[in-house]
């Protein structure tokens, strides 16, 4: 199933299995949301527990975190990715805080779905990714499937926690197909996964740029390079077991996202990994992502993402230590 039907029957099941469980945001019932990712939900569970707020952000969330503290389990979505700052307020100094402020005695399990990054031609403040902005933040956790069954699974797991779990959806990749197994046991939501093995180099990507990251491999594959790529699914924490493993044995690391390199996800991941695998290393650590400027108009949006040729470039770079 493509992503978005994933994420609306991840959805269903949480609205099904728990009463508690609410879904909030501007169009998520009548309209079905813009990208009619919880259509149909409204229409079988209730306006009560599906719900239309009204455009504005930080109450959405400030009305999340008031019905967590009374025992739901708030899903609220953002719109879109440029329309969480109005609620950033709320985010960082309510709802990253209460769980430390009373000392544990208080959980706030809301669950924030955010479409984010771009590739989908759209207009300003739609194509951003202010993931590093929330994972600064201590209290928050930040998860982003590039597939269908996590984007199943990993949805599930983020309603389930006692946590406040930010869950990017990859826009642009929605209507990607893949296979999801409502029956399998899920791995832990926070850890990263090598989804193409390799011996050469390292690659790690999250969210969308997965997607291009495989192909990097593929095409560098051609040219008699073995690239392993690792999905991080997870933002913060991250899994840094799982990527040190791997680029202890490849010896180089490039790390690509959609978000600019400066003071994006990957320069902790640089940091991190640089410390870790100091002796193992035979390359500096890349970094290959959006550069540091406002996003683009549409037609321009090409040449802002880290495409094929700029994920291969990082790898050329790398590979000629």
């Amino acid at each position: 199933m493509p992503i978005a039907k994933a994420v609306n029957n991840a959805l269903r099941a949480a609205l099904e299995s728990d009463p508690k469980v609410l879904v909030m945001g501007e169009d998520v019932g009548k309209l079905g949301g813009v990208f009619r990712v919880t259509d149909g939900l409204q229409k079988d569970f209730g306006e009560e527990r599906v719900i239309d707020t009204p455009l504005a952000e930080s109450g959405i969330i400030g009305t999340a975190i008031g019905l967590a503290l009374r025992g739901y389990r708030p899903v609220a979505e953002i719109q879109f990715d440029g329309f969480v700052f109005p609620a950033y307020d709320q985010i960082v100094t309510q709802l990253a805080k209460m769980h430390a402020r009373a000392l544990g005695m208080v959980r706030l399990p809301v669950v924030i779905r955010i479409p984010f990054a771009g590739g989908i031609g759209a207009v300003e403040h739609h194509s951003e990714c202010p993931e590093a902005l929330f994972a600064h933040v201590p209290g928050l956790k930040i998860v982003t499937p590039a597939n269908s069954s996590d984007a199943y699974w990993m949805l599930r797991q983020a309603i389930e926690c006692d946590d406040p779990v930010i869950f990017f959806e990859p826009k642009s990749r929605y209507w990607d197909k893949g296979e999801v197994n409502r029956a399998a046991i899920p791995g832990p939501l926070h850890a990263a996964r090598v989804v193409r093995p390799g011996t050469d180099l390292t690659l790690a990507a999250y969210g969308p740029t997965v997607k291009t990251a495989l192909q990097a491999a593929a095409a560098a594959e051609e040219e008699g390079r073995s690239l392993e790529v690792v999905d991080l699914r997870s933002i913060s924490p991250i899994d840094f077991d799982t990527l040190t493993a791997s680029v202890a044995k490849t010896g180089r690391l490039v790390v690509a996202h959609e978000a600019p390199v400066f003071f994006g996800a990957g320069a902790e991941v640089a940091a991190r990994v640089t410390e870790r695998c100091f002796y193992q290393l035979e390359a500096p650590v890349l970094r290959v992502g959006g550069f540091h400027a406002p996003y683009p108009p549409a037609r321009l949006e090409e040449e802002f993402l880290p495409g094929l040729d700029r994920i291969l470039d990082g790898v050329d770079r790398a590979l000629a230590y």
